[in-house]
C-alpha cells in the first residue's frame, strides 16, 4: 500500500498515522463517511476512489469496542479487505495503548493475530482475518483445545521490549484504587454499588497475592483476555488465530491459563461450564508438550493444575474490579455492576476448595517450605 507518513510515536514510527477520531456512537450509516475519510487519509491510493468503492459492516466482538469490516473495490478485479477497531470511550482507565502497540508489532512478526496497517485518533486499522469468531463451546471440544493450548504456548514464547514484571497484581491494585471511590449518579448503580465491602474486597486481594506469592509460577507474555470472542478458526485451513492485545502484558503463566477456563463460562457466567480436572490435563498436555502430550508427566500435570487454579481466583478479582470502572466509564449498555456480583461471588464460591487444594499440594514440595 502507498501510505503517509508514520505515525508521530517511535512505537509506531513505520505505520501510517491519522489524526482522525471516528465518533463511537454513531450508526453503521453516518459512520461510514467518517471511515471512508479516514481510509483516504491513511492510505493515499486510495484518496482519489469515489466513496462508492467502499462498504462498511459491523463485525462481532467484546464489549469495550466496536470492530468495522471495511472493504475496498480498488478496481473490478482486485478488493482490500480490512478491520477498523475503534476504542471504546474511557478505556484508557484500564488499557496501555502504549503497551499494545509494541505487542502487535511483535506478535505480528510472530505470526499472531492481525498486522497493524494504520493508527488513528482513538482507533487502529488491521488486516482482515478470514475466519469466524469462537464460542465458548468451541472451546471446550478436545480437538480445538489442544490447538488453542499448543499456540498459546507459542503465544507465550514470544518476546516483548521493555519490563517483565508480571502485571496482574499491579493492574488489580490499580483497579481496586479506582474502583473504591467512585461516585454514581443512577440511582439504581449507587445503590448496589455501596453494597460493596472494599475493605473485605482488599483483605481478599493481599490475601490471595501473598498465596500465590509462593508459587514461584514463571512469568511469560500473556494474552490476559482469552475468551472466545479473540479466538478465530478458518475451518477450510484448519487454523487458529489468537487475537487482540489490548490487555497484553508480562504475567504470569497461570494467570493466562486461569483466565482462559473462566472463560468457558461465557458473558452469562455459567460456571458449571468450568472445565473438569480431566479436561484441565488434556488442555495442559498439549500446552507443556504439543508433540509427545501423552509423555507429559503426572507431576508436571498436577503442578500446572494448582499454579492455574489459584491465579484462577485472581482472574476473578482482575474482571470485577475491572467491571466496577467500565460501569463508571463506558456508554455501553451492558450491566456491569452486575457483572462485577457475578465474578466476586464466584471468586468466593472457589475461594476454600482452591486455598486446601494449594495447601495441600504445597505440603508436599519444597515451595510449601515458607508457607506452611
Amino acid at each position: 500500500m502507498e501510505v503517509k507518513q508514520g505515525a508521530p510515536h517511535s512505537l509506531t514510527a513505520n505505520v501510517p498515522f491519522s489524526s482522525i477520531n471516528v465518533d463511537h456512537s454513531l450508526s453503521i450509516t453516518n459512520i461510514k463517511p467518517k471511515i471512508v475519510e479516514l481510509c483516504k487519509d491513511l492510505f493515499n491510493q486510495w484518496s482519489n476512489l469515489d466513496n462508492s468503492h467502499f462498504s462498511v459492516e459491523t463485525v462481532s466482538g467484546g464489549i469495550t469496542n466496536l470492530l468495522l469490516k471495511v472493504s475496498v473495490r480498488e478496481d473490478d478485479v482486485k478488493h482490500v479487505n480490512m478491520t477498523v477497531r475503534l476504542y471504546g470511550p474511557n478505556t484508557e482507565y484500564v488499557i496501555n495503548r502504549e503497551r499494545e502497540l509494541l505487542a502487535i508489532q511483535h506478535l505480528s512478526a510472530a505470526g499472531f493475530g492481525a498486522k497493524l496497517l494504520g493508527v488513528f485518533g482513538n482507533g487502529m486499522v488491521q488486516s482482515f482475518i478470514d475466519a469466524r469468531t469462537l464460542t465458548p463451546a468451541d472451546m471446550k471440544t478436545p480437538k480445538l483445545a489442544a490447538e488453542i493450548a499448543k499456540q498459546l504456548r507459542k503465544f507465550h514464547q514470544v518476546e516483548i521490549p521493555g519490563s517483565k514484571e508480571p502485571q496482574v497484581w499491579n493492574d488489580v491494585l490499580k483497579f481496586f484504587k479506582n474502583a473504591s471511590t467512585l461516585q454514581f449518579d443512577d440511582g439504581e448503580k449507587k445503590i448496589k454499588y455501596e453494597t460493596i465491602s472494599f475493605q473485605e474486597v482488599h483483605k481478599e486481594i493481599i490475601e490471595l497475592k501473598e498465596l500465590t506469592d509462593c508459587l514461584n509460577a514463571p512469568v511469560v507474555f500473556a494474552h490476559n483476555d482469552l475468551l472466545s470472542g479473540n479466538l478465530m478458526l478458518n475451518e477450510d485451513k484448519e487454523k487458529l488465530y489468537i487475537i487482540d492485545f489490548e490487555y497484553g502484558s508480562y504475567n504470569y503463566r497461570g494467570f493466562d491459563i486461569g483466565n482462559h477456563f473462566n472463560e468457558y463460562a461465557g458473558y452469562d457466567c455459567d460456571y458449571s461450564l468450568y472445565p473438569s480436572k480431566d479436561e484441565q490435563f488434556h488442555f495442559f498436555r498439549h500446552y507443556l508438550d504439543s508433540d509427545r502430550p501423552n509423555e507429559v508427566s503426572d507431576e508436571d500435570l498436577e503442578a500446572l493444575y494448582v499454579e492455574t487454579s489459584r491465579y484462577m481466583l485472581a482472574s476473578h478479582l482482575y474482571w470485577a474490579l475491572w467491571a466496577l470502572i467500565q460501569a463508571k466509564m463506558s456508554p455501553i449498555d451492558f450491566d456491569y455492576i452486575s457483572y462485577f456480583f457475578l465474578r466476586y461471588n464466584e471468586y468466593k464460591k472457589q475461594k476454600g476448595a482452591i486455598l486446601s487444594l494449594a495447601k495441600s499440594y504445597l505440603s508436599k514440595t519444597k515451595l510449601g517450605e515458607r508457607f506452611i
